[in-house]
């Protein structure tokens, strides 16, 4: 059976480990986030520190944009995007890895302490009862701080939160 997370569109370039799981995982991600992927291929900041994984990740997220850009991905996709909380059909990525894309809708609920996309990764965990994936510390220590009913693995627990009984 597949674990599934929810996760943020650039995790999967910046983390290549995300793509190699021991056992079968599916990534569900809000539209936005592949939204995001184009901003950041585009812009002139740094996404990584070193200017060699800067161009690797950069590189990758150019990937992914084509991988959901090809005409039977962005078929797929565009069937989530005509209803708010619809999923995609599986885009499957390799024999362990399969992603889905969501058109999570921003509420606001929590918006005084997460941003619209920590806020649909949030509402996406709790509609689907599957832990959020992160790199970012701080935004598990805001879900703990804040009483979010979610669970959330850093990136570094990637292989725990695969071999784990871990669905919410």
């Amino acid at each position: 059976m597949s674990k599934t997370f929810i996760i943020e569109a650039v995790m999967l370039a910046v983390h290549g480990q995300l793509m190699l799981p021991g056992q079968p995982v599916t990534y569900i991600i809000p539209y936005t986030s592949i939204q995001e992927l184009y901003e950041l291929q585009a812009g002139s900041e740094p996404i990584m520190l070193e200017e060699e994984d800067d161009g690797f990740v950069k590189q990758m997220i150019g990937e992914l944009i084509t991988f959901f850009e090809e005409s039977f991905n962005k078929k797929k996709i565009e069937k989530a995007l005509v209803a708010p909380w619809r999923k995609s059909p599986p885009l499957p990525i390799n024999e362990n890895v399969t992603l889905m894309v969501v058109l999570a809708i921003d509420t606001e609920a929590y918006g005084e302490h997460f941003d619209p996309i920590e806020t649909e990764l949030i509402l996406s965990s709790m509609k689907e009862q599957a832990p959020i994936l992160t790199d970012q510390f701080d935004l598990i220590e805001r879900l703990i701080q804040a009483e979010i009913p979610v669970q959330a693995f850093d990136v570094e627990d990637f292989e725990f939160a695969v071999e784990g009984d871990n669905q919410v």
